[in-house]
C-alpha cells in the first residue's frame, strides 16, 4: 500500500481537488480513499475582494493628496527600489550586480 499526503480543495458540491502533482506511482482511474481531517481544523476561505465604491476611491484619492501635499516619503524612504529589495530580502544573483 502507497500513500500519499497532499492537500485538497473541497468544492460546494462536495467534490475534491487535488492540489499538488499526482505521483508517478498513482495511476489514472477509480480507487478507495481513506481521508483523514485533522479534529479544529476548518478550511481556508477564499479571499473576498471588496466592491470598489465611489466613497472608497474618494479616500483614497483624499489620503494620497495629503501625501503629496506633506511632501511624499522621500525623508522616510530615500530610496524606493532598495527599500523593497531590502523588505523583500532579494538576493542579488552573479551578473546582476
Amino acid at each position: 500500500m502507497n500513500t500519499l499526503e497532499t492537500d485538497v480543495e473541497v468544492s460546494a458540491d462536495g467534490s475534491l481537488k487535488l492540489l499538488s502533482p499526482l505521483p508517478e506511482w498513482l495511476k489514472p482511474g477509480r480507487m478507495h480513499l481513506l481521508l483523514s481531517v485533522p479534529n479544529g481544523t476548518s478550511p481556508k476561505t477564499k479571499r473576498v475582494i471588496p466592491e470598489v465604491t465611489p466613497e472608497m476611491l474618494a479616500k483614497r484619492a483624499s489620503a494620497l493628496e495629503s501625501l503629496r501635499a506633506m511632501g511624499g516619503l522621500k525623508d522616510v524612504i530615500p530610496d524606493p527600489a532598495a527599500w523593497q529589495r531590502e523588505i523583500r530580502e532579494d538576493v542579488v544573483l552573479p551578473g546582476q550586480e
